[in-house]
């Protein structure tokens, strides 16, 4: 009979230490140890002593462990260490998909060109349908010779050069160029970029296209009845669309900002109160048109009935009249600084003297004076005066708004602006002014033939010289007002 062998203590072994024995020796002879995601089979020693290892979960263990907690000094000294970031590839696609600059500038070009001449080929083929001078090719002809004239070209005609250039069209064509030296910026990839270069490069592409667009109209206008200078169409052109594309292009590479952060302060802000005092001095000269036009309404309509064209007639007449609209508030603005204007060889219109000639029978020349102003329309002196005062006083204002903080840095106390730099910047505002009105003062007149109406408009020197001196006197006392009696602003 087999013995079974006895436990370590002492005594017989029973079924269940066999058990445990037969287990221990099956398991004796291999043993699997993981490293890793691999595993490994090593041979045992069956005498060898085992000891039990206690594997604690990931989970447990870190439940288990000491934490200290740690101060929010401490964590600031702490040195740190900033990891550059990873390098962006170069985005091939996006400058695979930019359009190249000459052709992104010719479609933007061609597009504005078109959208400023079609509303004047539809009013003036409507006037020729109305005429019985009816006819695609004619009214395409004349009015790309309309088109011209909202250009500054003058056109050449039997009764003598038509040079009074409707500033409403040429406000539309300016607009139409400034879109379309943001749309070309975007176009080539430069938006936001900053770069003046590239705004230069935008404004010069578009203004070399529009010279040739120029160049192109005037030679098909120039005909038997009509004559038209293609040099002076193509010069004309291209300023006006380099300086349209500029502002746009400026505008959507963001370096008009650049631009202004390098101009001496004093020189940034007395441009700026000059053109807002310009525009001041404008927007009286509209309130006073529309004014005259309210009052003398009952001639104006039996103007517009004196034609008997019917209601399409009258409403061109009407279109025209609102196409030298913006000519009548320039004239208006130059009224109220006192030179005036001109309705032709031999005539003023002023404060002081009213002397006109047989005129047209346009709606718009309905509010003009019937005589001098008396003591009461000399008051209207005052108001570029008013205006320049304001326009100092703005700036000053400006001026003691506290500078944006740097980030990080407390915000600085607002301060007010030196003496010097108060007077200084008002001082150049009037220079400016005057160079603005000056400059639309000349745009705004012309002639209507070799006849009596050869001389329509203000003297553009006169006016800019009087407006020269009247904003800087008056934003010089604006301005120091401002900065003796009113606090800093917040």
């Amino acid at each position: 009979m087999p013995t079974t062998p006895d436990r370590p203590g002492g005594g017989p072994a029973g079924p269940e230490d066999e058990f445990e024995a037969a287990e221990a020796a099956h398991h004796a002879a291999r043993e699997t140890v993981a490293v890793g995601r691999e595993r490994r089979t090593e041979a045992i020693d069956p005498n060898q002593e085992t000891r039990p290892v206690t594997v604690r979960a990931p989970a447990e263990d870190r439940a288990q462990r000491e934490t200290v907690p740690v101060d929010a000094a401490v964590r600031a000294q702490r040195e740190t260490v900033k990891v550059p970031g990873q390098r962006r590839p170069p985005d091939r696609a996006g400058r695979a998909g930019r359009a190249p600059l000459v052709v992104a500038a010719g479609f933007a070009t061609v597009w504005a060109a078109l959208l400023s001449y079609l509303p004047v080929a539809a009013v003036v083929g409507l006037a020729r349908t109305l005429e019985g001078a009816g006819g695609l090719r004619g009214a395409a002809s004349a009015g790309l010779a309309g088109w011209l004239l909202g250009h500054g070209v003058p056109i050449g005609t039997s009764i003598g050069p038509l040079g009074l250039s409707p500033l409403l069209l040429t406000l539309l064509v300016v607009w139409r160029l400034n879109r379309a030296g943001l749309h070309v910026t975007r176009a080539i990839g430069a938006r936001r970029s900053g770069s003046l270069r590239a705004a230069l490069l935008v404004a010069g592409t578009v203004g070399l296209w529009y010279a040739l667009l120029g160049t192109l109209a005037a030679r098909v206008v120039n005909g038997p009845g009509t004559e038209v200078s293609t040099s002076r169409a193509a010069f004309g052109f291209f300023c006006l669309g380099v300086l349209g594309a500029l502002f746009g292009s400026l505008r959507s590479t963001e370096s008009l900002g650049l631009v202004a952060r390098r101009i001496p302060r004093a020189l940034r802000h007395g441009l700026r109160t000059g053109v807002v005092a310009a525009l001041l001095i404008l927007a009286a000269g509209a309130v006073c048109t529309g004014l005259s036009i309210a009052i003398g309404g009952g001639q104006a309509a039996e103007m517009i009935a004196a034609y008997r064209t019917g209601v399409a007639g009258q409403a061109g007449i009407t279109l025209l009249s609102l196409a030298y609209g913006a000519n009548a508030v320039v004239w208006a603005a130059a009224f109220l600084l006192g030179p005036g204007f001109a309705l032709g060889t031999g005539s003023a219109i002023s404060l002081t003297e009213v002397t006109v000639g047989p005129l047209p029978t346009l709606p718009l020349l309905a509010g003009l004076p019937d005589g001098p102003a008396g003591a009461a329309g000399a008051a209207l002196l005052a108001v570029p005066v008013l205006v320049g005062m304001v326009a100092g006083a703005l700036m000053t204002r400006r001026l003691m708004r506290p500078r944006p903080a740097r980030p990080g840095e407390p915000p600085a106390p607002a301060r007010p602006p030196s003496w010097w730099l108060v007077l200084g910047a008002a001082a150049l505002a009037g220079p400016t002014a005057g160079l603005v009105l000056g400059v639309l003062a000349a745009a705004s007149g012309g002639s209507l033939g070799d006849g009596r109406l050869s001389a329509i408009g203000p003297v553009a020197w006169q006016v800019g010289l009087v407006a020269t001196a009247v904003v800087t006197v008056s934003a010089s006392i604006g301005a120091a007002a401002a900065r003796a009696f009113r606090a800093p602003t917040g």
